[in-house]
């Protein structure tokens, strides 16, 4: 147990002293006992009936889930610690899917919810301030377009996700610097809301127009799974670049159901979990899920090389990014999530799940306080409704599909697409950012001439380069 000085002991954990007999039906609740435990044994015992629940939601054991859920209810709290936080809407994500076994009761409860386009717009930039992801990636490639586009006098942008003007603006400040001269830029942008790109195409043009630099902007208002890509176009003689950011996981969507049967993985997997979980002595919200891997077991590396790619599952993907080739752009520069959140199994997804958002979520924890009313909203709407999507949806439904970084190498290169090294001063400007904007726990690392982006030594989010392979 914790000794008076905040050590631990390294023969007990604190789980083994915790009353299992506490799920057993027909117990009342609160029990006295869960209010006294410290923040180290509460956050081991989530984690432990995160777990439980799980797999009583994936076998179908849903009074064994309820009980489990309504425990959870008595530690968890969307402004607690870390842990508590993370734990709330894990345990959202797992009442939403079993509710969705009653299809009249779920729709019936979401029928009044309105989605605020406002709200959405503003927690996304609320992301791009707090965290440097979408700041480093933005310069690696625009840096990358930079080296691409040398002497070309013509160059087009397709942005597949134009919700950011940031990136361009800092492009445009790049592009009239030029020894050569500015070429002649015309950006396309892809979003579902035309006030977006509205909105982009006035401050991009304001700002060409000052730097005088020839622009156009195209909007295309469309979802990237129905776009078209003739609107796209793309004009001979023009040297074409295309930037994707956190956007080509929803095309592994499919209408199929991965399993026809409810997914579920054997009790031993489960108790696997549970010992593991058993084992864990100490610590906060990240270094309590890092012991896991002191104890073997690492979900990154055995379930996101085990899983190969289905041809069913990625026919979307496949077939879109066939069409991009065909665009023939000279550099295409992705983003995305770092992390294998697309197995076929509930317990699998959220094992994977609560070691990403609980990187994320601790890096908000050393950013601002517990009270901030933006941190809430970024967790609440933003991961949240991520974490929900990736344990309470299948199917189509299903669309934060997030993969590693060595699926999207298998995927690109079976488009016919071949990786472009990103260069070292695309690092050495990333790593800068950081270093300016004193960002204490992020690391930038090489891999397979890509680049990743860390909290800790956990990736997060990677950056790779394309062009067309002849």
């Amino acid at each position: 147990m914790f000794q008076d000085d905040g050590s631990s002991s390294v023969t007990s954990s604190p789980l083994q002293m915790f009353p299992m007999m506490s799920l057993s039906p027909g117990l009342g609740s609160p029990y006295q006992w869960l209010k006294e435990l410290k923040s180290e044994e509460r956050g081991l015992y989530l984690i432990h009936l995160l777990l439980t629940c799980a797999n009583h939601v994936a076998t179908g054991s849903l009074e064994n889930a309820n009980m489990a859920l309504d425990q959870i209810s008595h530690l968890a709290t969307p402004d607690g610690d870390t842990m508590q936080r993370i734990a709330s809407y894990f345990t959202e994500a797992l009442a939403d899917r079993v509710l969705k076994t009653w299809p009249g009761l779920y729709k019936a409860l979401h029928s009044t919810r309105i989605s605020v386009v406002s709200e959405e717009v503003l927690v996304r930039k609320m992301f791009f301030e707090f965290f440097p992801f979408l700041k480093v990636a933005f310069v690696i490639t625009n840096q990358a377009i930079i080296e691409a586009m040398e002497g070309e006098k013509m160059v087009h942008i397709i942005d597949l996700n134009a919700s950011e003007p940031a990136q361009w603006r800092a492009l445009l400040q790049d592009l009239s610097a030029r020894p050569e001269g500015p070429p002649h830029l015309r950006i396309t942008g892809v979003h579902q809301q035309k006030e977006i790109l509205d909105q982009m195409a006035h401050i991009l043009s304001e700002d060409a127009e000052k730097l005088d630099i020839p622009f156009q902007f195209n909007p295309i208002v469309s979802k990237l799974e129905n776009l078209d890509v003739e609107k796209l176009r793309v004009k001979t003689g023009e040297a074409l670049a295309i930037s994707s950011v956190l956007q080509l996981h929803a095309l592994l969507a499919t209408d199929e159901e991965m399993l026809k049967k409810s997914p579920m993985v054997p009790k031993s997997s489960n108790g696997h979990h549970l010992q593991r979980v058993l084992q864990m002595n100490q610590g906060t919200l990240g270094e309590l899920l890092e012991k896991d891997l002191v104890n073997g077991y690492s979900p990154s590396s055995d379930s996101a090389s085990s899983s190969p790619l289905s041809s069913n599952a990625s026919a979307k993907l496949d077939s879109f990014l066939n069409a991009l080739w065909s665009l023939s752009p000279k550099i295409m520069v992705v983003a995305e999530q770092d992390a294998n959140h697309n197995g076929a199994n509930l317990m699998e997804r959220l094992s994977e799940s609560l070691y990403f958002y609980a990187a994320l979520f601790d890096c908000l924890e050393s950013t601002l306080p517990r009270t901030s009313v933006e941190r809430l909203k970024v967790e609440k709407m933003l991961f949240g409704e991520e974490i929900k999507n990736i344990i309470a949806c299948e199917g189509v439904e299903r669309k934060e599909r997030h993969e590693k970084l060595e699926k999207w190498i298998q995927r690109f290169d079976l488009a016919g697409f071949g990786n472009v090294a990103l260069s070292y001063y695309a690092m050495l400007q990333a790593k800068r950012l950081l270093q300016n904007r004193s960002c204490d726990g992020y690391k930038i690392k090489e891999e397979n001439g890509c680049i990743v982006i860390c909290w800790q030594d956990r990736a997060l989010f990677s950056v790779s380069a394309w062009r067309c392979r002849r």
